[in-house]
């Protein structure tokens, strides 16, 4: 990996990109219109629909964040935080309806730790023209092997660390300590050398390709957060705080 040369990352990133969390009404629609834009258009996971918006269930209880590009101020990716029902705290988050038999419950059972500090990932989304690889038609985000450089020419995968560090950011604010999801083995392998921690615990599953159940520990990712990555993080930290902060004010 050759990572190391991209200098400042807090302010390569911020030419580029600005992350947010989505508390507001019109920005979760642009959330939902990304979302539709992959998970619908593109992709062909879910119906498209006359709004142009993907949404669930479980959206009235998700924290939305957004990726938006510097260039012309539009969301171009986001990610979502679905919590546990605060009415039924043992209802199963969709992950562990699809993956029941799969868990190894030896790593980590969700079912016997305070739900209340759990949530899963899902729908991240990144437009078509912000993927890298434009061809890989099964993924809506894609990593490649090329996008950590190499020693001559070393890159930097600026929107999956953005959206990962956002969705750290949400977790601390909210007192999130599990954080569970469903992903391609390729995905977890790529972010992992990163320097971020995921633990897969579980037979992969069918579920729009291949996928696998995989937890991240909060305060274990956040203990070995790569130290170039610390001055990015709180500055998103500082941001997202402050969003929360005034959507509760």
């Amino acid at each position: 990996m050759f990572l190391l040369e991209v200098g400042n990352l807090k302010e390569n990133f911020a030419k580029y990109f600005s992350v947010e969390a989505a508390v507001t009404d019109e920005l979760k629609r642009e959330v939902y219109r990304v979302r539709h834009a992959v998970y619908c258009q593109e992709l062909g996971y879910e119906r498209t629909n006359p709004n142009e918006e993907e949404t669930d269930r479980y959206d009235e209880r998700s924290l939305q964040i957004a990726l938006r590009a510097q260039a012309h101020g539009r969301i171009v990716g986001c990610v979502r935080l679905v919590r546990t029902d605060p009415d039924d705290l043992a209802a199963p988050l969709p992950f562990e309806t699809l993956c029941a038999d799969g868990i190894d419950r030896t790593i980590v059972d969700p079912a016997l730790i305070d739900r209340r500090h759990v949530v899963e990932i899902s729908r991240l989304a990144v437009l078509s023209d912000y993927r890298k690889r434009k061809g890989d038609s099964n993924s809506p985000m894609a990593i490649s092997d090329e996008d950590l450089g190499t020693r001559d020419q070393p890159r930097f995968p600026y929107i999956p660390v953005g959206l990962y560090l956002g969705l750290l950011a949400a977790a601390e604010f909210h007192g999130i300590e599990h954080l569970f999801t469903l992903t391609e083995p390729r995905l977890a392998r790529h972010l992992t050398a990163l320097g971020f921690r995921i633990h897969l615990f579980g037979q992969a599953v069918e579920h729009r390709g291949k996928r696998v159940p995989s937890v991240v520990f909060r305060r274990e990712a956040m203990a070995h957060l790569p130290g170039f990555m610390q001055p990015l993080y709180d500055q998103m930290k500082d941001e997202i705080f402050r969003q929360y902060a005034c959507e509760t004010a």
